[in-house]
């Protein structure tokens, strides 16, 4: 949303129109449930993002634009899931689990992130036509669900999220090349799946 679109929003919110709590939820709900996975992990992160919401209806209306409405809500999400973490004296852990087909190698990428190397056989076929297939569609999910914690969030907050990597550190407390280095590895281990189902036919 940009801020016309925020501040339209707000005005709703702030009115009382029940539509707009629904728009605010089906908007931002995947994004904050990303940020709270990443810092708590999967069995508090639905208490966390609960908690966010109530949060936010509470502060609806002391919210004075300073940022935009995405930026403040993922904001709350993080502060109250770091609350949740310290509460629960749980540390974050940064673990690098193996991929369900490994990664492919550093050597298969330019220093601009286009390929050096194409996956073999990919013949006319486009990314964005492959994930229309269910198959494969399925496999990605399940590579997904296979990488670590702040792996998977890292990436899900990057790429279906669209926020910059600065704002992902700062909502999950973790230095630019930390974050780099986590999407790095999550973006090799599923294009590592990606060439697997494209060779084998196969997740």
């Amino acid at each position: 949303m940009d801020y016309s679109e925020d501040s339209a929003l707000l005005t709703r919110l702030l009115a009382g129109d029940e539509s707009a709590y629904r728009e605010l939820v089906s908007t931002y709900q995947g994004s904050m449930r990303a940020v709270a996975l990443a810092i708590v992990g999967s069995r508090n992160s639905d208490e966390v993002v609960q908690d966010a919401w109530l949060a936010v209806v509470n502060g609806l209306k002391g919210f004075q634009g300073r940022s935009s409405l995405k930026t403040w809500l993922l904001t709350i999400t993080a502060n109250t899931a770091k609350t949740r973490l310290k509460h629960n004296r749980r540390e974050v852990l940064l673990d690098d689990l193996p991929g369900p087909h490994g990664t492919v190698g550093d050597d298969r990428f330019a220093d601009d992130g286009h390929w050096l190397l194409a996956p073999h056989e990919w013949h006319q076929d486009t990314p964005e036509a492959l994930l229309l297939q269910d198959e494969l569609r399925e496999c990605l999910e399940k590579t997904l669900g296979s990488l670590s914690t702040l792996q998977s969030s890292v990436l899900v907050l990057r790429e279906r999220q669209g926020l910059e990597l600065e704002e992902i550190c700062n909502l999950l407390d973790i230095s630019l090349s930390n974050v780099r280095v986590l999407l790095h590895r999550a973006r090799l281990k599923m294009f590592a799946t990606l060439e697997h189902f494209e060779e084998t036919g196969q997740c």
